[in-house]
């Protein structure tokens, strides 16, 4: 395997390809050749390594994926942005990815994005469908929604999670400049839970989230507690980076746990809501990191419901930035 490998040596980078190989339990990594110190000079130098042309072939899809992510990364640091509060170094990184999105991807033909989008749901349903325990796995989802080929072994619950998860978030996607209100709420709650969960609204029952270190708002307050994060909403929405926003009304979100059931499926939806809604690109929450979003979310549940406390929000903001940049140059290219 090849992959391309960036030195920083004080304000400069200098990139190299390198080759990784397996030999017994060990990995052996060399650098194999010089590309040079900025990203054309990368794809000059690439174009004309003739020995490794099929080691390059191979793993085209890493090798671009790392060019246009630093060749955005480079336009966006000569811009020399302001510093984000939250974000700290990972803004020019999400700025990057903003960048990306508004000049290269909303430029392709229509087909062309549905088709991303449609790959992009797949992945956004398996994953948040598997945080909740749906057992259907990444083949079997792109055939159920690609195919409508049911996978066998799997409960009626769990194939309609995945359809309805894809129906919400193409919803979502075309009515992104509604209002984020109750109403908008409740009716993708709703939708998330068609044949799953016949409870619609917001619960006024008691509930315990289990393993979690924090009490959800009792029954009887939760019209209010949400009236209440709508508020904070809408005093902060301008003055926040819009991932930022999107990552602290999930959790918040999530604290308050508005409904009997599909809460996280439903903060999660309402996080990539909030981003399409600022001309952002959709997140998603990947499975392999369930443990450490689980983690950052507990952390975080130490603020108050009504503030932004920097450093309890530190470790999910950072967490939350790293799974927005990877959704986006695996997917969105």
């Amino acid at each position: 395997m090849v992959y391309i490998y960036k030195k920083p040596i004080g304000n400069k980078n200098y990139y190299y390809l390198r080759a990784s190989e397996k030999k017994g339990k060990r990995l052996i990594t060399k650098d194999i050749a010089y590309l040079g110190s900025s990203i054309e000079e990368v794809k000059s130098n690439l174009n004309n390594l003739t020995k490794f042309k099929e080691q390059i072939r191979e793993s085209y899809k890493k090798i671009n994926s790392f060019l246009e992510s630093n060749h955005f990364l480079e336009k966006v640091h000569k811009l020399k942005l302001k510093k984000d509060l939250y974000l700290k170094d990972k803004i020019e990184e999400v700025e990057a990815c903003k960048l990306h999105y508004h000049s290269v991807f909303n430029k392709f033909d229509k087909l062309t994005k549905k088709e991303i989008f449609k790959n992009y749901v797949i992945e956004f349903a398996y994953n948040t469908a598997f945080i909740e325990g749906n057992t259907i796995n990444l083949e079997e989802a792109r055939n159920l929604l690609n195919d409508g080929i049911t996978p066998k072994g799997k409960t009626l619950r769990e194939i309609y999670d995945l359809q309805n998860t894809e129906k919400v978030f193409f919803e979502v996607l075309n009515k992104f400049n509604s209002k984020l209100n109750h109403e908008l709420i409740i009716n993708i709650h709703d939708k998330l839970l068609e044949k799953i969960d016949e409870r619609k609204g917001y619960r006024y029952l008691d509930i315990r989230v289990i393993r979690s270190n924090f009490d959800a708002t009792p029954g009887k307050y939760v019209k209010t507690d949400m009236d209440l994060l709508l508020n904070w909403y809408n005093e902060n929405k301008n003055k926040l980076n819009p991932l930022v926003m999107a990552i602290i009304f999930h959790h918040k979100f999530e604290k308050i746990h508005p409904f009997m059931d599909g809460n996280g499926r439903t903060g999660r939806m309402i996080l990539n809501f909030i981003l399409l809604k600022n001309s952002m690109p959709p997140n998603i929450i990947h499975k392999k990191t369930r443990k450490e979003y689980l983690e950052v979310m507990r952390k975080a549940d130490e603020s108050s419901l009504w503030k932004i406390d920097e450093e309890k929000y530190a470790e999910l903001i950072n967490y939350g930035a790293d799974e927005f940049i990877e959704t986006y140059w695996s997917i969105f290219l």
